[in-house]
């Protein structure tokens, strides 16, 4: 029985480091798929900040024409001020809030980049560990690698 414990225990150890790896592989497709609805969700973002940008383009155009016509009751044209000042600030607090939220997109990117980048060479580690390990055994490699 003392002969086969080290082959069992090396077969154990290889079918845990298969498993981690299998476990890896199934986050690393679970990160990327995360990463694609970022990437999908960051361009719908920034689909809707040009849209916005457009309305609030045309909205100042409308309020700066109203302007020079000049209209006649200086209560109107300052009304159209306050208008004009009001949809300017909403214009900026909107950019600045699309701005925060396609920099949070960037950062999450990134970040999963990373993670997956750090997996991919653990994963790259562990099958040369177990390439090792099964060259050290003289075993048949129980999977393809990929």
């Amino acid at each position: 029985m003392a002969p086969s414990a080290p082959r069992t225990r090396a077969a154990a150890a290889l079918r845990m480091k298969q498993i981690a790896l299998d476990n890896q592989g199934r986050t690393i497709r679970l990160l990327r798929a995360q990463l694609a609805s970022e990437r999908r969700g960051l361009a719908t973002m920034k689909k809707e900040l040009e849209d916005t940008q457009v309305a609030l383009e045309a909205s100042h155009k409308v309020i700066a024409g109203l302007t020079e016509i000049g209209l006649a009751c200086p209560k109107k044209i300052e009304k159209m001020k306050v208008k004009k000042q009001l949809a300017k600030e909403n214009h900026v607090e909107c950019h600045q809030k699309f701005q925060a939220r396609i920099q949070e997109a960037k950062d999450s990117m990134q970040a999963q980049h990373l993670i997956i980048e750090a997996l991919v060479d653990e994963k790259d580690s562990l099958l040369q560990t177990i390439q090792g390990l099964q060259e050290a055994n003289n075993a048949p490699a129980p999977f393809d690698g990929d």
